[in-house]
């Protein structure tokens, strides 16, 4: 599988993952579960931070809290990209890494939301990547 086509489908399992997520968080009582919910929101939303910084350090955007994703894809993968951290540190990373970081710095947090629903006793959502390509691909399951 290409580079490009892997990071596709980790996008793609990223919204699905995102989606089910949110849909358990929406559905805890803002009374009884205020704190882990307010919880959850906050690391939700700092990946969605995170992950608009990183869209500005791949097309060398100024990047803010308040940044649009930008409509150009990176075209160059490899291509290693100077930035400077939002803590004022300096950094550089291939496009590739940058985007895989996005994935998994999602990752990071949807399991730190998921931890924090389990300790309510309420079912986090099936978070794998296994899972995704088996319900966006049900053909997967036939062996193929």
């Amino acid at each position: 599988m290409a580079a490009s086509d892997l990071l596709r489908t980790l996008f793609r399992y990223q919204a699905w993952a995102n989606d089910e997520l949110l849909e358990k968080v929406e559905g805890l009582d803002p009374l009884r579960h205020g704190e882990e919910r307010y919880t959850a929101i906050r690391l939700l939303n700092h990946g969605y931070v995170v992950a608009q910084i990183f869209a500005a350090h791949l097309t060398g955007a100024v990047h803010g809290f308040c940044a649009d994703n930008t409509e150009e894809t990176p075209e160059q993968l490899s291509e290693r990209l100077p930035f400077v951290f939002t803590d004022g540190d300096k950094g550089g990373m291939s496009r590739a890494e940058m985007l895989l970081h996005v994935i998994t710095h999602g990752g990071y947090h949807r399991g730190e939301v998921g931890r924090i629903l389990a300790q309510l006793s309420i079912s986090p959502p099936w978070d794998t990547l296994a899972v995704h390509l088996h319900r966006a691909e049900p053909s997967r399951r036939l062996g193929q």
